[in-house]
Order: C-alpha cells, then structure tokens, then sequence
C-alpha cells in the first residue's frame, strides 16, 4: 500500500512538471490509437517505441496512474476562465452601453438615407440631410458612418426608411411604445408580434398607450459625472422643465446607483442652452438621439411583473428595426 501511494505520488508530481512544461499545448501524441504491449502490460504508439519518446513516456505514466487511481484521468491545459458577481455587472453594462451606441449608429444612418432619398447627398441643397449631420456631430456618430449611409443611399434597391410606432401591454398593467426606423413594415411588424407573443405580451390598438406618454428633449447625466445640487441649479438656470432622478431598489449597490442616470427634461427652444451650461459647469452629459418619450405617470408593479418586463422589453430591442422602447413602469 506504501509503495502504490509512494509510486502515485512521484507520478503526479512528474505530471505536474510535464504539464507546466507543455502549458497550453495538447499532451496528446499525434499518431493514431495506442496499441497495447503485452510483454510490458504498458499501452504505446506507433510508431515510436514505449522506451525511445517522451509522448510515449507520458502515456505510460498516465496509464500507470489510472491503474492505481481506477479513475478517468483529465488534462487541462488552460486555465478556467471565472467571472465573478462583479465581473459579470460590468461585462452586463458593457454590453448594454455596446449596444446602446450600435442603436444609435444604426439610426443615424436610416435617418441620413431617407433625408439623401428626399433631397440628395449633398448637405448644401438638402435641409434634411444637413440637420442629421448636424445632429450626428451633436451625438458624436464617427463621420464614416454619415458619409457610408450617404454612399449607400444611392445604391440599386435602396428604399427609404420609414417611422412606425407600435403599442403593447406588458405585464402589471404596464404600457410600452415601440419606435420603428424600417425600410420593410411588413418584416418589422411581424418580427415586433413574434417577440410580444413569444414574451406573453399583447399588441395594443393604435392611441391605447400613446396618450400616457410626451414627447420632450432629455440630456442624461450620470450619477457619477455630477452633483446633485449643482445639476439642479445649472439645470434650472437653464429654464430646463424638470430634473428626474433615477429610480432606487432595494439590492442596489453604491456601484449600481453610480451607473444610472439623472434625465434633465427641456424643450427643443432651450435644449442647445443647457447643454452650453453643463459643458461650462463642466459636467458630462449624453444627449438625446432626438427627443424621447416619457410617461406621465408611472406604474408601480411587483417584482415578477418588472422582471418579465425587462425580458420583454430586451428582445424587443434586440430586434433590428426596432430603435428604442419607452414604458411606464416605474
């Protein structure tokens, strides 16, 4: 028995050193099946001898070890990759801020193609296209993308992009409008009903939830970015209609409330002097991509409701043509 724990301890003592000299590299020799030695009672490869190779060698002693543990050996040769809770909320945010930005992009350009196939590519002659390039440097759009999509606009088949919205009941009573930029209603509308029935939503008749909501210029400011009291006063100072502060739950960590938002409500007329104020009050801001609906007033649910709501509300976002998704959930 000494002599098996003995001989088993060498074994894997060695195997360790063979596993940090080949790191990252398969231990598996590159001939086919082993063959078995009778005289040796020992497995080996062709075409090499047990004695004469060291992938040879490393196989004896890996058959050696699985006889005195009887057990499946497994060799790693990579670390395992292990996220912990933190890792995974900002990998989460990440992810969300990605697409955030992707969905901007993606609107930019449908808008920058419908205003070429109204009015040219040329920013001169086309109000239309002069203002979303406009707006594009406002949002911080990467120039290529205006010029791609102005590219792209006189293509064979191109078709203007054309503005929908379409209502659904979410769940605990809660309203949702959908806002659509599509070159293909058919495909959208189809898409946008699979995802509701697939989530156990409802398609809403047109004016059902539209009413709940007003359309206003909102400039987001993160948590972290500003302070409380001088946002209010800058704000104010600016003739801005209303300052709202993110929601808080329970669970919330210091990390969480520092990652959501402040939303500074104004109207076009004065949109272009906050932002001036809040660059002087050197506070950092995420405009609008436009303008943004928000609801009247807001609907509390439980738990099971929100989350079934925020599943909803993800793959409709996830939807191509989709470009964004306001609801009154509280």
């Amino acid at each position: 028995m000494a002599a098996a724990a003995s001989s088993s301890s060498s074994i894997r003592t060695l195997r360790a050193i063979l596993y940090r000299f080949s790191n990252g590299v398969s231990l598996k020799c590159p001939n086919s099946r082993p063959n078995y030695d009778s005289g040796s009672g020992m497995f080996y490869r062709n075409p090499v001898s047990p004695s004469s190779s060291l992938c040879s060698s490393m196989w004896v002693l890996i058959n050696e070890e699985e006889k005195l543990s009887n057990s499946v050996r497994k060799i790693w040769t990579f670390s395992p990759l292990c996220m912990g809770r933190r890792s995974s909320k900002i990998a989460t945010r990440k992810g969300a801020q990605d697409a955030k930005k992707a969905k901007l992009y993606s609107r930019i350009g449908k808008e920058v193609i419908s205003a070429v196939k109204k009015g040219g590519p040329s920013p001169v002659s086309n109000t239309a296209l002069a203002a979303v390039i406009e707006k594009a440097k406002e949002l911080d759009v990467p120039k290529e993308i205006v010029e791609r999509n102005i590219k792209r606009a006189s293509e064979k088949g191109q078709e203007a992009y054309i503005e929908k919205i379409y209502e659904v009941y979410g769940f605990g009573g809660v309203g949702m409008v959908v806002e659509v930029l599509t070159d293909k209603v058919n495909r959208s509308v189809a898409a946008i009903r699979e995802v509701v029935k697939d989530c156990g939503g409802k398609m809403a008749d047109p004016g059902s939830i539209t009413f709940k909501f007003k359309r206003v210029r909102v400039v987001n400011i993160k948590v972290s970015d500003g302070d409380k009291d001088q946002l209010l006063a800058i704000a104010l100072d600016a003739g801005a209609e209303d300052v709202i502060e993110p929601p808080t739950y329970d669970d919330e960590t210091e990390e969480d409330i520092s990652e959501s938002y402040y939303k500074v409500v104004c109207t076009s007329e004065n949109y272009s002097a906050i932002l001036s104020k809040l660059r002087e009050g050197g506070i950092a801001f995420e405009p609008d991509n436009g303008s943004e609906l928000l609801p009247i007033t807001t609907i509390e649910v439980d738990d099971e409701a929100m989350d079934l709501n925020k599943d909803l509300t993800t793959k409709l976002l996830e939807l191509e043509d989709v470009d964004a998704v306001y609801t009154d959930q509280k």
